[in-house]
């Protein structure tokens, strides 16, 4: 009351700029859980100060096309969704030139760009952060003319995220990507690559390739924090190529389960700026979870700074 108070009593001849906030919402994202607080987040912001315009979204690409033409006339971006949503409004933003603080409201299944970033799963601690905290600028990837803001990738289960039921996501979270794994195992297929960095090339059967800015891939593929500086202008890949036996595919799981990428010839791990991937036949691909078409080749950069996204840090 206060704080309506003193809007309501400011001298009329004094022009009054307030902070303006845009909060983009997907409704089905995760279990359903932050539309049943959005009363709470607004008041969170108003709080803070700022006059809060609302889109909710209602079909794929509309939270992109929201935030490329209206995300400049806002003082601050506020996501309510998943890493997929995420990646959508900070897609956007890049290809509407707007240079806006992105706040994150994560409610997905995995929430990997969260975990990464030190951001709560608590939908009204989240919300306090975005409209306090405080613009870290960390690296994104540049994936063609699209983005991602922590991880593309391709082979074995990238596809889990975009072909796994919306309702048994809703339901089961991240349990539901293990079930919909169990039954695809089938899709596993060794994938003919040819991969171009750091001014070599090199060639051969993978099952998976992952180009990240992230500790957490998919919430399954950890990488140990000392390695990965989400600041330093570098992606960090990880290739694994096709075992030949069931033997050398054990060696593969316990070695990406234990950190221990050097333990395993078949497995390949280092960081690049820029990386080409090409093959003979169109393979699919995932940005930050989200099925990213076919193609048979893909440049991959990094875009420094290239998000400021809100944390209480």
């Amino acid at each position: 009351l206060e704080y309506i108070d003193s809007l309501v009593s400011v001298d009329t001849s004094v022009e009054v700029d307030p902070k303006t906030m845009l909060l983009i919402l997907n409704p089905v994202s995760g279990r359903k859980v932050a539309g049943k607080y959005f009363p709470d987040i607004i008041r969170k912001f108003t709080s803070a100060g700022y006059l809060v315009t609302t889109f909710v979204t209602g079909a794929p690409d509309e939270a992109l096309h929201y935030a490329r033409i209206f995300g400049g006339r806002f003082d601050r971006i506020v996501c309510v969704g998943g890493d997929g949503t995420l990646n959508e409004v900070v897609t956007g933003l890049q290809h509407g030139c707007h240079d806006v603080p992105v706040g994150y409201i994560p409610s997905g299944s995995t929430n990997d760009f969260a975990t990464c970033h030190g951001i709560s799963t608590n939908v009204l601690t989240a919300a306090e952060d975005a409209a306090v905290g405080v613009p870290v600028a960390t690296d994104i990837g540049r994936f063609n003319t699209g983005c991602f803001t922590y991880v593309a990738a391709f082979g074995a289960f990238s596809w889990l995220s975009y072909s796994t039921p919306q309702n048994l996501k809703n339901i089961l979270g991240h349990t539901a990507y293990i079930i919909d794994g169990i039954k695809d195992l089938s899709m596993v297929k060794p994938i003919q690559m040819k991969i171009s960095a750091n001014g070599s090339t090199r060639e051969g059967n993978y099952i998976f390739g992952a180009v990240s800015n992230s500790t957490s891939i998919a919430g399954v593929i950890t990488l140990p924090a000392e390695l990965v500086d989400m600041h330093d202008g570098q992606f960090e890949v990880l290739l694994v190529r096709s075992p030949a036996t069931v033997l050398e595919l054990q060696n593969i799981i316990t070695s990406i389960l234990n950190q221990e990428f050097d333990s395993c010839p078949l497995i390949e791990f280092f960081r690049a700026k820029h990386i080409v991937f090409e093959s003979e036949n169109e393979v699919a691909w995932t940005n930050d979870g989200e099925y990213a078409g076919e193609s048979k080749m893909n440049e991959l950069s990094v875009i420094p700074g290239g998000l400021k996204i809100i944390t209480n840090k």
